[in-house]
């Protein structure tokens, strides 16, 4: 009996996921990193530290763009880790889908008060 196992015609199971995750995870981080590092430039330029003048600075379209984008990713980057920790520690397949799916649905729900917020300023 010949082993599958090795070379080009190796049985491969999984979910395929580590490349593109891995991926996912670290240019998400440097999104973030970068709009931290804006924020903090933008905090240790203003002269203003009251309400008007950081209701100022997300008043500009840009501004609240990019803090979208930030918070997309922000939101990608935690589906990617919620997602892993569930399949990697919940065996029961209906209970991981449940899992998944609360994580989806929370998200989204936070990607949606993200832009009211945003936009109400």
């Amino acid at each position: 009996m010949a082993n599958n196992n090795i070379g080009p015609k190796r049985l491969v199971v999984g979910a395929h996921y580590g490349i593109r995750d891995w991926l996912a995870q670290r240019v998400t981080a440097i999104i973030m990193a970068t709009y931290t590092l804006i924020l903090l430039v933008k905090f240790l330029c203003a002269s203003d530290f009251s309400y008007v003048g950081w209701a100022g600075m997300f008043a500009q379209q840009w501004f609240k763009l990019a803090t979208f984008v930030v918070l997309l990713s922000l939101f990608f980057h935690a589906w990617v880790g919620m997602r892993d920790i569930w399949m990697d520690y919940i065996k029961p397949v209906s209970i991981r889908l449940a899992l998944q799916v609360a994580t989806i649905l929370w998200l989204v729900g936070c990607a949606g008060w993200a832009v009211q917020i945003l936009w109400r300023v």
